[in-house]
């Protein structure tokens, strides 16, 4: 992993459960910094959250993440039966690390020794938000604004700057982090060689540039891949091949 902490790659992706269909397919993204997943419902942002997290494997394709990361599922399990306290200190011995102060910000007022399964669904969200506020490196999170109230929403946005982490966020409470939309699809150019890469990821459409020395692979919107195209043909960049 050296060369990967607080970074997690995705490196032509796919996966389908059995033999349905393609729920993700040859997809390629970098994350170093604040990064929001956009799309439908059924484009497969919480599939690609899983897949990031290390809960799921892709059915091909290759995933590097770094040591410590925390998750946040869309659901958080309603029928723990630990208190929000013992689950806390348990994660905490597993990472090797003391929770922090993440309940108090987010105004956690529910029984710290009372089962889990019986607190209310927004006190349970902010006792799944703090068990992966012990991870060091990188934060996976699937609509994590789900059943919070509005002052510890904004709260949990003033805690994700400055740190790496994968969020879906279909309400826009991360209007400043990069985004990438999960729909309609993409194309993958493969440059063989690369001249002007900041241009190219400057271009609207563009959603990931992977470079590797010599080459590199961006990922476009379709609605855009011919202009791209033609935008890395002209700073003079070799093409191998569009799929």
């Amino acid at each position: 992993m050296s060369g990967y902490l607080g970074v997690v790659l995705l490196d032509q992706v796919s996966k389908r459960y059995g033999r349905g269909q393609w729920v993700l397919r040859d997809l390629t993204l970098e994350v170093s910094g604040l990064t929001v997943l956009t799309g439908a419902n059924g484009t497969g942002k919480s599939t690609l959250l899983k897949i990031a997290a290390g809960v799921l494997k892709p059915t091909s394709g290759r995933v590097k993440r770094p040591a410590s990361v925390g998750y946040v599922p869309e659901r958080f399990p309603s029928d723990v039966k630990m208190s929000a306290s013992s689950y806390l200190a348990h994660l905490g011995r597993i990472r090797r690390t003391a929770a922090g102060d993440v309940l108090e910000r987010l105004g956690f007022v529910g029984s710290l020794t009372a089962p889990m399964s019986e607190l209310s669904k927004g006190n349970a969200q902010k006792v799944a938000l703090a068990q992966a506020f012990l991870a060091t490196d990188l934060l996976v999170l699937d609509e994590p604004w789900t059943g919070l109230d509005p002052a510890a929403a904004a709260e949990l946005v003033s805690m994700l700057e400055g740190r790496t982490a994968l969020v879906s966020d279909h309400e826009g409470h991360l209007a400043s982090a990069t985004r990438v939309d999960l729909a309609g699809g993409h194309v993958t150019i493969e440059l063989s060689r690369v001249v002007g890469l900041e241009a190219l990821e400057a271009l609207e459409g563009v959603r990931s540039v992977l470079s590797r020395g010599s080459s590199a692979r961006v990922v476009v919107a379709p609605d855009r891949s011919d202009q791209v195209l033609a935008e890395a043909l002209r700073l003079g960049c070799s093409v191998r091949s569009v799929r």
